[in-house]
Parts: C-alpha cells; structure tokens; sequence
C-alpha cells in the first residue's frame, strides 16, 4: 500500500479509543482510532518509509459546541468552550486531518490557540500531560468557576459523544 492510499485507509477507520494508547498498530487490528493514535501510525508509517515533509502535531483548539459535534453538553454548563488538544498532521505545509471520514480541519483552523510538533510515542503520555497543563492555565488566567476535575469531567463527556 501507498503512501496515499494509507491516508485514505486511515479516515475510512471509525473514531473510538484503543485499548492501548502506545501501541500504534491497534488502529489497525481494532479498527478504530482517535485524532491521536490515527495520525501517530501514520507519522510513523511516514518515517519508516522515509517519506519527507510529514509532521505531527499538537494543536490545541478551542472546542465549542458550533466546530464539534458535542451536542449541547458545553451550553448546559454555561462554557462558551474548552481547549481540547487535536492531533493532525502537516504534509509539506498543508494540514491533513484523518480523524474521521467527514473530518473538516475548515472548522477547527481559526480557534486554535497553539500548535507543537510531536513524535509518534508521545501521543500517549506527553500528550495528556501538555493537555492538562494547557486546561490548568487556562482555568487560572480566566480566573474561572470551575476546577480542573469539573472541566476534566465535562470534556470526558463531549469526547463520549463523539464516539457515538
């Protein structure tokens, strides 16, 4: 297979959580993954094939009821959004998003707040750990209402409503 018609594979592959976040091969062997473990396998794929000018990336954005489909989970709590962090890729400057067959990077492009490369081995740890890190900053510099555990929680349910 391809370089392209890896691509093509990967965003025809259902959304839903691994049972193991650091093996990259079970995007395959279970057939489904997140933003993150789909485009790690396809970081890593790119680099054992020595294909150039493929990066990896972090961007956290700014999750809202209107670029996600999360239903009204965030209005019911009075939350305009949440930085929720989203894996992409970057192939030679332009961004690819394989999350999921309908994905629309359009939607995200003008709220997101930061953008980092990663490698492939960090989406698990370095990534939840940046991710944190980002949401306790930001609950701090908007002096919000709600703790890190209650906003934690809220966007463990968006995230449930989109493996649906």
């Amino acid at each position: 297979m391809n370089w392209q018609e890896t691509i093509n594979l990967v965003k025809q592959i259902p959304y839903g959580r691994n049972s193991n976040r650091e093996d990259l091969s079970l995007v395959i062997s279970e057939n489904k993954g997140t933003c993150s473990s789909k485009h790690a396998y396809l970081k890593d794929f790119a680099n054992k094939n020595n294909i150039p000018n493929v990066q990896l990336i972090i961007g956290i954005y700014k999750m809202k009821e209107s670029n996600t489909k999360i239903g009204t989970i965030l209005s019911e709590h009075k939350i305009e959004y949440i930085p929720e962090a989203h894996c992409y890729l970057k192939i030679d400057g332009e961004t690819v998003d394989v999350t999921s067959k309908d994905a629309d990077f359009e939607k995200l492009k003008n709220d997101i707040l930061e953008e980092i490369e990663i490698e492939p081995y960090q989406v698990a740890d370095f990534k939840v750990d940046y991710h944190e890190n980002f949401i306790k900053n930001w609950l701090r510099e908007t002096n919000s209402k709600f703790t890190f555990e209650e906003i934690w929680k809220i966007r463990e349910q968006c995230i449930q409503k989109l493996s649906i």
